[in-house]
């Protein structure tokens, strides 16, 4: 579970280089530009010929261009330290013998100027950051402002209900104690404290129940919320506003076949109303419920697809009604259909 606390700082290193690159950003490309210029140019080039290039490679005349420049060799597979896992003992064979004999880790290689470009940006990017400043600051970061949620909880909840398996999630619960309550774990950018770190768990909690955790770890969740299942109007509003929802999915996704799907309002309605019908009868999945209730609905739509090429297919409330009534109504027909 120390892995957890580790993804947390990689995140906050990913996102504090990201934050430092655009900062200089601008001194990375005029540096970048200077280097592509040297094998275009010369050396002796004069400015006015050296601007004459830089405005053909912005204006994109060179892309087919090939140069032959000196990059940052690709680092080589790191070796592990016997006894420290999770990442902590990686070390760099190659990295450590080149700084030790002053050996030089670029390596020429011919490129498209595009190519060339994004690449020597990243290097002279690379070469502005302070590494060891990005790994105090970001763990720094991580200890302060870390949130990490723990989904599907219940599943190591132990209950005699589940049958076997409870020594092994009693056992992650005993390793999740001290993550949670505070400890410091060892990562490669230096050493991270989890006391201030905000955990949140979720779980469905259908068989199992809060209290069959351990004791121990109720008490390092301490606040505890119960949400309300999904109501008809909040499957309407997933159908219907979310980006990429169901419905334009699968309209793009019969577009690739050349057959136009289109939804009315009163098809989506149908739908919400029968995966609520479902979830309160049979078993409360939440919005999982939409994505089998559609892939049901359009069965014969995409198994025919191919031969209904050309073809607008219009989804009504009669058409969810004729596909999905009867399903919907026999509980024990939903349970292994929806």
């Amino acid at each position: 579970v120390e892995q957890i606390a580790r993804d947390l700082v990689e995140e906050a290193v990913r996102l504090e280089k990201d934050r430092r690159r655009e900062v200089v950003r601008e001194a990375a490309e005029a540096a970048a530009m200077e280097r592509i210029l040297k094998p275009l140019a010369g050396d002796t080039a004069s400015e006015a010929t050296r601007e004459a290039f830089r405005q053909r490679i912005r204006d994109r005349h060179m892309d087919d261009v090939e140069i032959e420049i000196e990059v940052a060799d690709a680092p080589r597979m790191p070796m592990e330290i016997p006894g420290m896992g999770g990442g902590v003992g990686m070390i760099n064979i190659g990295e450590m013998m080149g700084k030790a004999f002053g050996q030089n880790n670029q390596k020429r290689r011919k490129l498209k100027v595009p190519e060339a470009w994004a690449k020597l940006v990243d290097e002279e990017t690379e070469k502005r950051l302070d590494q060891d400043d990005v790994a105090r600051t970001a763990i720094a970061d991580a200890e302060a402002n870390g949130i990490v949620f723990l989904d599907e909880i219940d599943k190591i909840a132990v209950s005699d209900v589940r049958g076997g398996g409870s020594v092994s999630r009693e056992g992650v619960q005993r390793d999740l104690l001290p993550l949670i309550e505070g400890t410091t774990v060892a990562t490669k950018y230096g050493p991270m404290k989890t006391d201030h770190v905000l955990f949140i768990a979720s779980g469905a909690f259908h068989i199992s129940k809060p209290s069959d955790m351990l004791p121990e770890l109720q008490g390092r969740l301490p606040i505890r919320v119960e949400l309300r299942a999904l109501s008809e109007k909040d499957f309407v509003r997933i159908l219907s506003q979310t980006r990429a929802n169901l419905p334009e999915q699968y309209c793009a996704l019969l577009a690739t076949e050349e057959v136009t799907l289109e939804f009315s309002d009163d098809a989506i309605e149908e739908l919400a109303r029968i995966a609520a019908e479902v979830n309160s009868s049979v078993e409360n999945i939440g919005a999982r419920r939409l994505q089998t209730v559609m892939e049901k609905l359009l069965d014969d739509v995409s198994f025919e697809a191919e031969d209904r090429k050309g073809e607008t297919i219009k989804i009504d409330a009669k058409y969810v009604e004729k596909q999905l009534s009867g399903i919907a109504k026999d509980a024990d027909l939903s349970k292994y259909v929806l």
